[in-house]
């Protein structure tokens, strides 16, 4: 499921590296834990990706998905 969702996290990437949190907050707590993205408590409707959870983000999106996405 944690990688279904980070590779979702891609879909709504803006602003380089932030996407929009909604959704669930115990995968996104894992993500977190993993380092993949910026902690996601808080007001902010988005959560940050680090570089290694961009990385990932995409890579997943195309496996999972079959395509490049637009970058």
């Amino acid at each position: 499921m944690d990688e279904a969702v980070l590779a979702l996290l891609w879909l709504t990437l803006h602003n380089e590296r932030r996407a929009w949190k909604g959704f669930d907050w115990d995968a996104l707590d894992r993500l977190h834990r993993k380092g993949l993205i910026l902690d996601p408590v808080g007001k902010a409707k988005s959560v940050v990706l680090t570089d290694q959870g961009l990385h990932r983000s995409k890579e997943l999106f195309t496996e999972l998905f079959g395509r490049e996405p637009k970058t």
